[in-house]
This record gives structure tokens, C-alpha cells and sequence, in this order.
């Protein structure tokens, strides 16, 4: 194949799904997964009806340890390589350490920290050799703010994210790669759904702090283009990233701890 291949993790709905559509626009061919195929073929057909690029839809899970390894071996199958690798598959756990199971959190940390770690360590290699690459690591701005009580994995696995895009930025700017971590803040999605934070958020949160999926999207294909290790799209969220960075240590946990309740369970 002439065109280059995108890689999507979490693509069903939400950044996923607009970052397909960004790509496609660009010309890039999709892998798309996530565990739900229903929607994935939705969402493929209707790409490639739009943008006349070629998918590929592979169902996995990546709560298990073997999903990357099988995403990818499904890819080498097709005689695909990943150009641009967006990892956007993510979810929140709600509710205080001590009181969920472990099983919960272990499998949590696998899809937020082994499994993006595992797919970019996969595919830097060739995309070295090739001299051309993209990675998106789709973090949060909770990743660059203090912690708050409840969901408490979920601020420091992003802030994981950032740092670990960090790194590999700099590792590979000389070497046609480009790597950014996207910060998202409130953001239009199934996400909040799904956490079961939707009514909670809703009701606490002004209209102006929310940004469309395809927004954030937008923005985190830009920042990778560009070479930017960081993008945290919204002046809103802008202005909240620069606050933390200022504000003392003890100020900061002090405002998460009188306001955190109104966006996580506990």
C-alpha cells in the first residue's frame, strides 16, 4: 500500500472516532480498535465512504496483557506497518483506593500505562528505519494539575503519559519522529458516561470549560505535526495548566480537596 497507516486505540467513540476522521482526511489508512466491533465497522464504513481510504477493524481488549502484541500481529497479517499511532483508549475508576479491587486497578493500569507504552515501544523501531512517525499519547489535564480524591490512579497515570511523551520527544526530534502528549480537559464524549460522573459534572461545570471531541482532536494532530511535546487545547484549560504550575504545593492539593468532589467519586 502507498498511503501510510493510522493506528487508533479507543476509536469507537469520543477523540478516538474524531481522530479517525482527522486522519483519514489526511489520507491516512486506519487500523481502528477498540472493543466494540459493532461500532468500529459503523464508524469505518462511514470513513471510508467519506474519505475513500482503506480500514481495518480489530476488536481487542487491552486490559489483557496479549491485546497489543495481537492488535499489531493482526497489522503484520495484513502486511500493514503503523505510521502515526494515536493512543486514545482510556477510561475512569471511580471511587477511593482502599475500597475498589485490586483486579480493577491492575487491569486499569494496563490500559493506561503498559498498553500505550507497549504499542510505542512496537512501533518506534520502524518508524526510525522509515524516518517517518507520529505518536499521540492522549493524557488529560489531570495529568498537570494536583491530585484529588477518588478515581486516584487515573491523574497519575496521565501525568505518567506527559512525562513518558516527554522523553520519547526528545529521543526521536532528530530522527523524523514526532511524539506529543494531548492534555484534554472537559471534553464532549462518552467518557463521563461511562464513569458514571455525567450528572455530577454536568451540573458543576460552566459551558465555556467543555470542548468538542473534534476540537481536541484538531488540536492534537496539529501539535504533533509541529513537533510539540505538550498540548493542552482551550485557553480555559491553558489557564488552568499555567495556575498549577504556579500555585504552591499546599494551595493546590488545599483548592483539589474543596473542590474535587464536584468531578470525582468517591
Amino acid at each position: 500500500m502507498d498511503r501510510r497507516l493510522a493506528l487508533v486505540t479507543g476509536a469507537s467513540a469520543g477523540i478516538g472516532a474524531a481522530f479517525a476522521r482527522i486522519l483519514a482526511s489526511h489520507g491516512y489508512d486506519l487500523a481502528l480498535t477498540a472493543r466494540r466491533t459493532d461500532r468500529l465497522e459503523k464508524l469505518a464504513e462511514e470513513i471510508r465512504l467519506r474519505s475513500g481510504v482503506e480500514t481495518l477493524c480489530v476488536a481487542a481488549d487491552l486490559a489483557d496483557p496479549e491485546g497489543p502484541g495481537q492488535i499489531l500481529d493482526t497489522l503484520t497479517a495484513h502486511g500493514r506497518t503503523v505510521d502515526f499511532l494515536v493512543n486514545n483508549a482510556g477510561y475512569g475508576l471511580p471511587g477511593v483506593y482502599a475500597e475498589t479491587r485490586w483486579t480493577d486497578q491492575a487491569a486499569f493500569l494496563q490500559v493506561m500505562l503498559n498498553a500505550p507504552c507497549e504499542l510505542a515501544h512496537r512501533v518506534l523501531p520502524g518508524m526510525v528505519a522509515r524516518r517517518f512517525g507520529r505518536i499521540v499519547n492522549v493524557a488529560s489535564l489531570a495529568g498537570l494539575i494536583p491530585g484529588a480524591a477518588g478515581h486516584t490512579l487515573y491523574g497519575a497515570s496521565k501525568s505518567f503519559l506527559i512525562k513518558f511523551s516527554q522523553s520519547l520527544h526528545l529521543e526521536t526530534r532528530d530522527e523524523g519522529v514526532h511524539v506529543s502528549a494531548l492534555c484534554p480537559g472537559f471534553t464532549y464524549s462518552e467518557f463521563h458516561d461511562v464513569n458514571g460522573t455525567r450528572a455530577m459534572v454536568s451540573q458543576s461545570t460552566p459551558a465555556w470549560a467543555w470542548l468538542g471531541a473534534d476540537e481536541v482532536a484538531a488540536a492534537g494532530y496539529e501539535a504533533v505535526e509541529a513537533n510539540r511535546a505538550v498540548c493542552v487545547p482551550g485557553a480555559p484549560n491553558k489557564a488552568v495548566a499555567a495556575f498549577a504550575k504556579l500555585v504552591p504545593d499546599d494551595w493546590g492539593l488545599a483548592l483539589m480537596a474543596s473542590q474535587g468532589s464536584r468531578f470525582r467519586k468517591t
